[in-house]
């Protein structure tokens, strides 16, 4: 079973199987981008945000457990965390992070979760 910071299992709205893509993601204090990609994978479970023209040309990988609520009905999904702890998250590079387990350990100690378990 999931759980801690890589887990959904604290996410008001959110049922196994939903598809986030494409869903508008909000901080505590304003609006992120939108959801390129999620993964419901035991212990790595996470969102990838495309922050659009907030970040020019990046995105940013947010574990599962610093989402707070889904709304599916308005496709929107929040998280516990401020615009500036998002902009200022280690960089992520598909090619290179995803499923890398340093890249989720750097991850895990920015966003002050308690490990991954690999």
């Amino acid at each position: 079973m999931t759980s801690g910071l890589w887990g959904y299992e604290n996410t008001e709205g959110y049922a196994a199987g939903t598809d986030l893509t494409g869903f508008r993601v909000e901080a505590t204090d304003g609006h992120i981008g939108k959801v390129d990609k999620h993964t419901e994978d035991v212990d790595t479970a996470h969102i990838v945000v495309d922050t659009g023209p907030w970040i020019f040309g990046r995105e940013v990988l947010l574990p599962a457990g610093t989402i707070t609520r889904v709304d599916v009905d308005e496709k929107t999904v929040w998280v516990a965390r401020t615009q500036d702890e998002v902009k200022n998250s280690p960089a992520f590079d598909k090619d290179q992070h995803t499923g890398n387990r340093e890249y989720h350990d750097r991850i895990d100690g920015y966003y002050g979760g308690t490990g991954t378990a690999f």
